[in-house]
């Protein structure tokens, strides 16, 4: 059996890592010095706990090497393959640990480690497709060639209610968030080849979303989609969007996903996105 594998920079819809059988490797949430384990030792209400009524705002660490070499052990038997698909290299170190820990135990397992170029949902499908794949007889080289499709068709637009979080954590250029928060500016932001850029801005939430919806639009088209929501501590908005969604798009299926506490460190509440990619 292939292992299907990926860090909590990703995210997954209800039942997905059961269904497809994903194994996770959480990223390390930091708070006042001492490291937690996302989904095991901090939860969503946990950290939004934190960031509404204590105001404070967590920081992320990748897993290190010898976490990855304990996850890999405990995931798989001797001789069997891990497909580990991870957060972009350009924005974690979460790659270079999956890449250490690979090396270390090659004489036990044939470790693949996938760079995503990506993060949240995209991650989630890829794992998805990757499993769909295996479950049809398909090889490993042919479920990384498709891989290596989806990632050069994915895109992954979002917009937060604030740039504070982005500021803070760096994500974003200091100079850009900085101007946005003072104005009160809703960015819309891209993040292609595992690089975030603001590409627009807009001066309400509701401008935000539509004008996301409609920059997804204006890149795919009536192509059919394989396409996802996430928000951030926000599911009423997140399902107004999925409605929005299933009007605007071509759509094979939606997916509706919450974001993870690695990456609502980084965008704050209220963040709402569209991942997608073509047929």
């Amino acid at each position: 059996m292939l292992r299907i594998a990926m860090d909590t920079a990703g995210d997954l819809c209800s039942g997905w890592q059961k269904e497809y059988k994903i194994d996770l490797i959480p990223i390390n949430i930091i708070h006042n010095g001492i490291s937690y384990l996302q989904g095991i030792d901090i939860q969503y209400d946990d950290f939004y706990n934190l960031v509404e009524k204590e105001n404070v705002i967590p920081s992320t660490s990748q897993p290190t090497p010898y976490q990855f070499v304990e996850f890999y052990k405990r995931i798989a038997k001797p001789g069997e393959s891990i497909l580990s698909i991870h957060v972009t290299d350009k924005l974690s170190g979460t790659m270079d640990s999956a890449r250490q820990a690979a090396d270390e135990l090659r004489e036990m397992y044939n470790i693949i480690p996938f760079d995503s170029a990506s993060g949240t949902i995209c991650m989630g499908m890829m794992c998805r497709e990757a499993r769909k794949m295996d479950r049809a007889g398909k090889s490993l080289d042919e479920i990384l060639n498709t891989l290596e499709s989806i990632r050069r068709k994915m895109e992954l637009v979002f917009t937060v209610d604030t740039m504070k979080f982005a500021r803070l954590s760096g994500r974003v250029k200091s100079i850009q968030a900085t101007l946005a928060s003072l104005l009160d500016i809703k960015p819309i932001i891209e993040l292609r080849d595992g690089i975030i850029e603001i590409k627009d801005k807009v001066r309400s939430r509701n401008a935000s979303i539509e004008k996301m919806i409609s920059r997804l639009k204006e890149k795919v088209g009536d192509q059919p989609l394989q396409i996802a929501v996430v928000h951030a501590h926000d599911p009423l908005t997140g399902q107004d969007v999925v409605n929005e969604v299933k009007k605007t798009f071509n759509c094979v299926e939606v997916a509706f996903a919450e974001i993870s506490i690695s990456l609502a460190v980084h965008f704050g509440p209220g963040t709402i996105g569209l991942a997608a990619y073509p047929e």
